[in-house]
Parts: structure tokens; C-alpha cells; sequence
């Protein structure tokens, strides 16, 4: 299924499914974790953490818009996935339009740096993201819009080159909107806790999986590519299965090249001859470090 080109209805069907297995499966695994040894738990955590590369998938097409035809079952469905991340769906779409208008431009070169950047810092952010500690950013953030909008005008953001530009958007209906999805999700995690009596060493454990397996991913399909808002990306070599728990999100330079496409369009618009680079390559790559730019800034769009 995960190469086939799946539209219309019957995509916001098989969307729609996905929307409720998905999270179902992952609340069923904080279930069983709850009740089992530590040895096991930590089991179920690897396959959680590849759950939940699944879930973001779905809240990915979400923020695109393309989780369901309809904008009120798609802002629904997005905001269910992103309740098991979690985080606001609104903030996601927010920080990932971002990320399509400034891909690879200086607000988000991390893989390199400048002569006169500060490399202890560069080399900080980087690692960070490598060991997961990106994935806390994100639920933290979505709290930070919601509770303390004004927080991301202080001037350390302004100064800051990734984020400059990043919250300058976070004010009025938007606020709002992030408000009332914390809020549900919030509400959600209270009565599913106190319904299944969840373990919190269990539950945070696994979440532990999840954000180190989804935030050493974040940047996999970008390191170290050329210098451009389109083509500033790679095509991941991947499996049937491992394609079908990424949505086809290996395809991450077609999906810059055309952002318009549902994930199940994305392999057929790849450009034939493509190089399909090896995960590991790139992955090891990655934990080598930021390395020198010697290439001019493309222009966000």
C-alpha cells in the first residue's frame, strides 16, 4: 500500500483508519507497558517509538491538509495524532510551513556553520538533536504558545538565527487555536490515566524511545544536502515496511520539490535515477559533526 496511489475518498479512508489504529495501538502499548517488568517495557518501547514515526506521519499530512478532504475532520484527526505526540497540531503546522519556506537558509542550517559562529554552540544544538533531547522541545513549546504566547518575543529568540522568524506568527486566532488543543489534550491524558491506570516510569520510558528514535530522524533527510529551499534534501533507501511506518517519508526530497502531493503520490514522482542513500550512511554521517559552509544562503520563500 505504501507506493500505491491511493486518492479521493479512499484515502481519507485509509487515513481515517490509520488515525484511530495508530494512536489505539500506542495507548494499548502504555497499557500493557504499565503491567509488565522493565525488561519488557523497554521492548514495547522500540516498537512504540516506530508507532509513533507513524503518528507524526499522520500529523504531518495534517498540517499539509491533506490528512482528510475535509478541513474540519483533517483539523480533527490532526489534533487526535497530535494528543499522542504530544503537542498542538496548530503549533506543527505552524513550525512546519515554516520549515518549507526556510529549509537549508540560515534559519535552518544546522549542519553547518560560519567562521564566526559560536561552534560550541553549533556543535550543542546539534548533538542535542542527535540524543534526542529535540523531541522536549516540541510538547514544551506547544504548552509555552498556550499558556505564554508573549514568551517567544523575548529578545533571546529574536536573536537567535533558527528562531527569529520562527514564532513570529504566534498571536491571535492561532493562540487560540493552540489553546484549545492543549487544553482537549490535556483533558484526554487525564480521563485515558485515570482509566487504565497508568505507570509513569512505564509511560515516560517509552516516550523516552520514542522522542530519542523521532528526534535523531528530524534531520536525517537533510544533512548535509545542497544548499536549497527545494532540493535541500534526499530520498532515504527503504524497505516495504519501513516505507509503510514512514507514510513514504523516506521521499523527503520529493516531497519538497512538490509539497502538494498525499504521501501515498510521493514514490511515483521521484526522478528516475535518484540516488536512494543508505540510512546508516547517513546517519553515522550525522554523528561526525557540523561541518564548515562553504555555500552561499538560499533565500526563504
Amino acid at each position: 500500500m505504501a507506493g500505491h496511489n491511493i486518492t479521493g475518498k479512499r484515502l481519507d479512508a485509509v487515513n481515517t483508519i490509520l488515525c484511530l489504529v495508530v494512536p489505539g495501538s500506542m495507548v494499548g502499548m502504555l497499557y500493557v507497558a504499565s503491567n509488565v517488568g522493565w525488561l519488557a517495557t523497554f521492548a514495547i518501547g522500540l516498537v512504540f517509538s516506530f508507532l509513533m514515526l507513524t503518528n507524526y506521519a499522520l500529523m504531518h499530512e495534517s498540517a499539509h491538509n491533506y490528512l482528510h478532504s475535509d478541513k474540519h475532520l483533517n483539523q480533527l484527526l490532526g489534533a487526535v495524532t497530535s494528543w499522542h505526540f504530544p503537542m498542538s497540531g496548530s503549533f506543527l503546522a505552524l513550525t512546519h510551513q515554516f520549515h518549507h519556506r526556510c529549509n537549508r537558509t540560515d534559519h535552518e542550517m544546522f549542519d553547518y556553520y560560519y567562521s564566526d559562529d559560536n561552534k560550541l554552540v553549533k556543535f550543542a544544538q546539534w548533538y542535542a538533536v542527535l540524543f534526542g533531547l529535540h523531541y522536549l522541545i516540541v510538547p514544551i513549546g506547544s504548552l509555552l504558545a498556550a499558556i505564554a504566547p508573549g514568551f517567544f518575543n523575548l529578545p533571546v529568540f529574536h536573536k537567535a538565527r533558527s528562531a527569529n522568524k520562527l514564532f513570529a506568527n504566534i498571536r491571535g486566532r492561532l493562540v487560540w487555536s493552540i489553546r484549545i488543543e492543549v487544553l482537549s489534550g490535556l483533558i484526554y491524558w487525564v480521563i485515558l490515566w485515570q482509566s487504565l491506570n497508568l505507570h509513569l516510569p512505564s509511560v515516560c520510558l517509552l516516550y523516552a524511545c520514542a522522542g530519542f528514535h523521532w528526534s535523531t530522524r528530524q534531520y536525517l533527510t537533510h544533512a548535509f544536502t545542497p544548499r536549497d529551499v527545494r532540493n535541500g534534501a534526499i530520498i532515504l533507501r527503504a524497505g516495504k515496511l519501513m516505507r509503510l511506518v514512514l507514510l513514504n517519508g523516506n521521499f523527503d526530497l520529493v516531497h519538497h520539490q512538490k509539497p502538494h502531493l498525499p504521501w501515498t503520490q510521493l514514490p511515483q514522482h521521484a526522478t528516475e535515477g535518484e540516488p536512494h542513500v543508505s540510512f546508516w550512511k547517513q546517519y553515522l554521517a550525522m554523528w561526525k559533526g557540523p561541518r564548515p559552509n562553504h555555500e552561499p544562503a538560499p533565500v526563504p520563500e
